[in-house]
This record gives structure tokens, C-alpha cells and sequence, in this order.
């Protein structure tokens, strides 16, 4: 019997161990984007055009996002263009792995980084650097996919960016 107890509790802390590495993994990657980031911002994807490069090899697809809330960097602009890889033009497409992706009228929290040869900015480490926001149906509140709320991170982030 007690040895039932022994490999219940040691269950248990294995499980604990692994939400508080979850967690802080969380945190160190929040943090990571944070510094890395020129400009971040909550807003709303309001129109996209995808267009060949001028060599035409590549698709790339600029997103206009309705600024909410600048938390990193403020350009006092309503709006700003995201541009990244992908999109389709008449019957071609491109798709590409780890690239993010934007919905028309998709809320999201997102970390930018000023292109060097343009004046366009591109989300910050791919995918990661983007998280779409949804409304939890019990409370309201926004919050990520993974259920993480919105003005939590928010509060984190200014709490990095401050460090800086």
C-alpha cells in the first residue's frame, strides 16, 4: 500500500515538474521576443495583397493591422504593414513552414522587426513572434489559443521592455 502512495506522489511531482518547465520556458521565450522585437503591438488584420518580387520567384503578402495598442515602440500610426512570405497570386501559391500566417479580421499580439533594406516591418522569429487572440467563453476575456491572458502577457511584456 504504501508503495501505491510512493509511486502516486512521485507521479505527481513528475507532472508538477513538468507544468513549472512548460512555464518557464514560456516566460524565457516571452522574454527572448520581447528584447528582440523593434515593435510590438496588439491590433487587427483589416486587408491583405499578396504580389510577386520583382524577379518573380518569390510571393510575398503585406498585412495591414489596425493598431489597438502599441506596447513596444510607438510610430503614432494608426496602422502599419506587416510583410512576410507566402500568399497566392492568380492560380499560384506559396506556403512556407514556421512562416506566420494572418486572417482577415484576425485580433492578434504580435512582435515586429524593421526590415534593414525597406521600411517594412516582418513579424520577429516566425511564427512564434505572432499569437492570434480569441475570447474566452466563460470569462470574456482575451486570451491566446493556449489560453494565456492577453493583458497578462501584456503586463509582462511591458515589464521586459522596461528592463531594456
Amino acid at each position: 500500500m504504501k508503495l501505491k502512495y510512493l509511486i502516486m506522489l512521485i507521479v505527481i511531482l513528475t507532472l508538477v515538474g513538468y507544468q513549472f518547465n512548460a512555464f518557464s520556458q514560456t516566460i524565457s521565450e516571452l522574454e527572448y521576443l520581447s528584447e528582440g522585437a523593434d515593435l510590438i503591438l496588439t491590433g487587427k488584420v483589416t486587408q491583405q495583397s499578396s504580389e510577386w518580387n520583382v524577379d518573380k520567384t518569390r510571393i510575398y503578402t503585406n498585412a495591414t493591422i489596425q493598431v489597438e495598442d502599441y506596447l513596444k515602440g510607438n510610430i503614432n500610426e494608426a496602422s502599419i504593414v506587416v510583410t512576410y512570405l507566402g500568399g497566392e497570386v492568380g492560380d499560384v501559391g506559396e506556403l512556407y513552414t514556421h512562416m506566420p500566417k494572418f486572417e482577415d479580421d484576425e485580433e492578434i499580439l504580435v512582435f515586429l522587426q524593421r526590415s534593414q533594406s525597406t521600411s517594412t516591418y516582418k513579424v520577429f522569429n516566425g511564427e512564434d513572434g505572432k499569437l492570434s487572440i480569441v475570447y474566452d467563453k466563460n470569462t470574456g476575456e482575451q486570451v491566446t489559443a493556449s489560453n494565456v491572458q492577453i493583458n497578462s502577457l501584456k503586463l509582462q511584456i511591458k515589464n521586459f521592455t522596461k528592463e531594456q
